[in-house]
């Protein structure tokens, strides 16, 4: 039977996202794969990520904030909030021709999925008319299109689907009975209701989770069975590693047990045998040997570049580098 938490996190989210039977993994049974010895576990993990990729081949996407700032949600790891003092100034819409010049370069320099983020509670229909314009430009040079504008109406996700849109980023954030402690202005089953709007309009789901906000390993295993159960699970499972940012209320979160980080991306390759598993947020402040353990432990996509929306990512040269060193290769 599901553990308690996981079963009442299931009994309110919309039933076309869960398995019809029984979650497919417990709470409870991802917490014992954490508990595993740290050689055991990753030794799974690479069986399981042989079994279904290529193991030496990691895919790169580049991240453009195209609307900075002005947020009106209190998201506590969040820069872009207006609740927070964090400096960060309130940007326009980027204009079209900057996105086309970055896309290019992006993809001049490897990448082959470009994603474009919004600080937005969700668009209004004059913006998404514009973003509408950058996903069919970034589509035409050949590029995978992803967005992340937050929650949507009725209607927008089959408009995003016409101009073309491959992914739709919308993450868990953290487990259910975590969740109030970082985020007040919505709710996770919020973020489950544009979800649905995005599966039933036929694009694929980008849907992840921050972990290092001080929540517990049982609530990574949590998060973790809440994207497996989802059915199907989302293509795309990013893992961010929080960056602190002064002036959020997680500014003085302490840091993550490298560790236990690859132990997490670990987990998501078991449970989420098919998805790209990808290293998202808090590159930067990763060892080349704790990303060489998080490729190992079956993570298969980065984000590219010097830019993750307004936090600093390893820059392309140093990728290049650590591809080389350790014989991977552009998916």
């Amino acid at each position: 039977m599901p553990s308690a938490d996981l079963k009442n996190a299931a009994s309110s989210l919309p039933p076309n996202l869960l398995h019809p039977a029984a979650p497919a993994w417990r709470t409870a049974d991802i917490e014992a794969l954490f508990e595993l010895p740290f050689n055991d576990l990753l030794f799974r993990a690479q069986q399981v990520h042989r079994a279904n990729f290529d193991a030496n081949a990691v895919q790169r996407s580049t991240l453009l904030s195209v609307k900075t700032g002005g947020c009106s949600e209190d998201c506590g790891y969040c820069s872009q909030s207006t609740h927070h003092d964090t400096g960060l100034e309130r940007e326009a819409l980027l204009p079209l021709d900057e996105v086309i010049e970055a896309a290019q370069a992006a993809r001049d320099q490897g990448a082959t999925r470009f994603c474009m983020g919004a600080a937005w509670r969700g668009p209004k229909q004059k913006d998404l008319e514009k973003v509408k314009e950058m996903v069919r430009a970034v589509k035409d040079l050949g590029l995978e299109t992803c967005v992340t504008l937050g929650m949507l109406q009725d209607g927008q996700a089959e408009q995003l689907k016409a101009a073309g849109l491959d992914y739709y980023n919308h993450n868990l954030d953290t487990a259910p009975e975590f969740y109030a402690q970082v985020i007040s202005t919505h709710s996770q089953a919020d973020r489950f209701d544009t979800l649905q709007k995005v599966r039933d309009a036929g694009i694929n789901v980008c849907c992840g989770g921050i972990v290092g906000m001080g929540e517990s390993r049982r609530a990574r295993a949590a998060l973790i069975a809440e994207l497996a159960n989802m059915d199907p699970p989302p293509e795309s499972v990013p893992i961010n590693n929080l960056v602190t940012i002064p002036g959020t209320p997680l500014a003085d979160a302490p840091p993550l047990d490298p560790f236990e980080f690859a132990r997490t991306i670990a987990c998501a390759r078991i449970t989420m045998p098919t998805s790209m598993v990808r290293l998202s947020a808090g590159r930067q402040q990763m060892s080349d040997e704790l990303q060489a353990l998080c490729f190992l432990a079956g993570a298969n996509s980065i984000f590219y570049g010097d830019k993750l929306l307004t936090a600093d990512n390893p820059e392309a040269e140093r990728d290049e580098n650590l591809f080389a060193r350790l014989g991977l290769k552009a998916m």
